[in-house]
């Protein structure tokens, strides 16, 4: 038998961890070829192809530990045409699984790939990942827990920069186009010592003026204030709040959310005021990983290819939560023709009255995702 794995979508710090998952069990199943393809659907029709059969383990390894996509990945348009073109390759090859690790949309392509191979003989699988956390079938996605871990260390950093020279409002703007919580994981770091002040999410009308308000309020009583906004934040009508910088048929790549807010503070309030944008930083910091995060991403990468082989076909593996305290989670099989054209949203029931910060059942959810984080000492709470 012969199996291909290939990548889709924005890369996660752990995406080529569930290709370790995979590949490791595949050579256990004893598969005769077990390829990658390098650059999504182009590398299939391009039969850019790596057998990982003659990789030596020691390299394979180091899967476990390489940011963004070992595989290479693309966002852009699938037509009808790379779809059957992708169809005569696996044919040619003789390719008996097709495993897609991708978002939404390259669940919608490995969809479109299923319906076109069911009658070929060719199954196809599905592995999700994005660091959004956005979709809608899984109680998280491999990746979002190391993104989230990133977004509270750096905010936990920063924050004791502000606390140590207290001047400023600093505005930390996370990604997440729709959904925000990344923006909502910055909440950890307050484990830290000290974290943010207000938080933002995209799932709720932006309003400036309260904005305004709860940040002079702050700024007033305590000298500085710690601020996270999601990239995504829309006004009441619906809009972002500042003018996006590029549209495309798949996605809108926002302005600077953070840049404009803290302009905003200083022309309105004529306080000091920075943003900061780790962006790309938090989607390809290894160094940050969660333990669970990477665990999982090899548990989801290893069951694909095991329900394959059980007989399952046109599925995505996806988690399902059984407790909180202690943690367990159990992955299952859903069909890859539900995942997409939904989005999963922080729940109104994990975002406060005010709609600036989390609420306990957010951090209930979120703390075990993100493991142990570092402690700093407060010497300000130990003057005499």
């Amino acid at each position: 038998m012969n199996i291909l794995f290939i990548h889709g979508g924005g890369p996660t710090p752990v995406i080529n961890a569930s290709l370790y998952g995979g590949v490791q069990e595949a050579k256990k199943a004893g598969f005769n070829k077990i390829y990658g393809a390098i650059g999504w659907i182009d590398g299939i029709i391009n039969e850019r192809f790596v057998d990982f059969n003659e990789i030596p383990e020691d390299e394979l390894k180091l899967l476990l530990k390489t940011p963004s996509s070992a595989l290479g990945t693309v966002r852009g348009f699938v037509t009808q045409e790379m779809i059957d073109k992708s169809i005569e390759v696996l044919e040619k090859n003789e390719i008996d699984i097709l495993v897609i690790n991708g978002g939404n949309g390259s669940m919608d392509v490995a969809n479109m790939l299923y319906e076109k191979c069911v009658d070929r003989g060719i199954k196809v699988l599905g592995i999700p990942k994005t660091i959004d956390n956005d979709l809608y079938v899984t109680d998280h996605t491999p990746g979002f827990a190391s993104a989230a871990r990133y977004v509270a260390g750096t905010v936990s950093e920063i924050a004791r920069d502000v606390v140590g020279m207290p001047i400023h409002v600093s505005i930390i703007e996370t990604m997440g186009r729709d959904v925000g919580w990344l923006a909502g994981a910055s909440a950890i770091s307050r484990e830290c010592g000290k974290g943010p002040d207000l938080i933002y999410f995209p799932e709720l009308p932006f309003n400036e003026d309260e904005f305004l308000r709860d940040v002079k309020e702050i700024y007033d009583r305590q000298g500085y204030a710690i601020v996270v906004v999601s990239e995504g934040l829309l006004d009441e009508k619906g809009e972002p709040i500042c003018e996006p910088i590029f549209k495309t048929k798949l996605a809108t790549y926002f302005g600077d959310v953070g840049t404009h807010l803290a302009g905003l503070v200083i022309k309105k309030l004529g306080i000091k005021a920075r943003s900061e944008k780790p962006g790309i930083a938090g989607r390809a910091s290894a160094m940050w990983a969660s333990k669970i995060d990477i665990q999982e991403a090899i548990g989801q990468g290893a069951y694909a290819v095991k329900a394959a082989l059980c007989g399952e076909n046109g599925v995505m593996s996806a988690l399902k939560r059984i407790s909180n305290n202690p943690y367990k989670c159990k992955i299952i099989s859903v069909p890859i023709s539900g995942v997409g054209g939904k989005t999963r949203s922080v729940p109104r029931s994990m975002i406060n009255d005010k709609g600036n910060d989390v609420t306990d059942e957010f951090i209930e959810y979120i703390r075990p995702l993100i493991g142990k984080m570092p402690k700093y000492i407060n010497l300000k709470g130990k003057i005499r």
